[in-house]
């Protein structure tokens, strides 16, 4: 069973940074795309970057530049690093995983996975 485990959220002030990490535990090999989506209060669900197993990164185009995804495959571990924070990034963040490719931008629109972590929140203060 695919098990995904997100930590390092928390409160930071506009400007800040953080490190989000995402501890993957069943079957994740590098035939999986896995991928971050956050959710705002009162919003949807909405795709922030994602990583093929042959590394090939998407990025949704309002976090280009200050996000960076990466995928250590020693350990199936998932990070997204976050700077520059601002207000509007306050959001409960999610890692996510599916079988197969992630078809680029498809997968930022929709946010379909079939294996979700938990959600580690992110709060940023002006």
């Amino acid at each position: 069973e695919v098990q995904l485990v997100e930590s390092g959220g928390g409160s930071v002030q506009a400007g800040g940074s953080l490190r989000l990490s995402c501890t993957a535990s069943g079957f994740i090999d590098n035939k999986y795309c896995m991928g971050w989506s956050r959710r705002g209060q009162g919003k949807g669900r909405e795709g922030v970057a994602s990583i093929d197993g042959d590394g090939t990164i998407t990025y949704a185009d309002y976090v280009k530049g200050r996000f960076t995804i990466s995928k250590d495959n020693t350990d199936n571990t998932l990070y997204l690093e976050i700077n520059n924070l601002n207000p509007e990034d306050t959001a409960m963040y999610y890692c996510a995983a599916d079988w197969g490719t992630c078809g680029g931008d498809w997968r930022l629109l929709t946010s379909t996975y079939d294996y979700w972590g938990q959600g580690t929140q992110v709060t940023v203060s002006s």
